[in-house]
């Protein structure tokens, strides 16, 4: 999905920079601009394919561990019995290739569990799962 969005995104720039420098400095500068272009969606292209692979989740007995970043890696443990709710959310694209964002809320502001990229059904277990395990490790509390 990234990778279908990164190349809209670049060729629409490509086309748009090509035709300014190429209408204002001549055919050579709008050729450059749009090699320039296509060079910078290649390198943001390995950078969204580091960055999926990042991401980690692990369902544990106690908690469930998050982990993600590609230049700053970040580890979140979310306790089972400190989650608030769960949230499924899918935007536009998500949903033309059957994705979901799974996202743990918990009392802390700062608390940034979320799980991007799964498949539908991935997501409604995960769900599913994470809801049944918050609410009886929050009943023993």
């Amino acid at each position: 999905m990234r990778r279908f969005q990164l190349a809209l995104t670049t060729i629409g720039a490509a086309l748009v920079v090509g035709a300014i420098f190429g209408g204002a400095l001549g055919a050579v500068a709008g050729i450059v601009s749009v090699a320039v272009v296509l060079l910078a969606g290649a390198l943001l292209l390995w950078f969204v394919r580091n960055r999926f692979r990042a991401w980690r989740y692990q369902e544990r007995h106690e908690d469930l561990v998050v982990a993600r970043g590609v230049m700053v890696r970040r580890l979140s443990v979310v306790p089972y019995g400190r989650m608030q709710f769960v949230e499924v959310t899918a935007g536009p694209f998500e949903r033309l290739f059957k994705l979901s964002t799974v996202k743990l809320h918990t009392a802390a502001a700062a608390s940034d569990a979320r799980i991007p990229g799964l498949e539908r059904d991935e997501s409604a277990r995960l769900r599913d799962r994470l809801t049944e395990l918050g609410e009886s490790k929050a009943a023993g509390m």
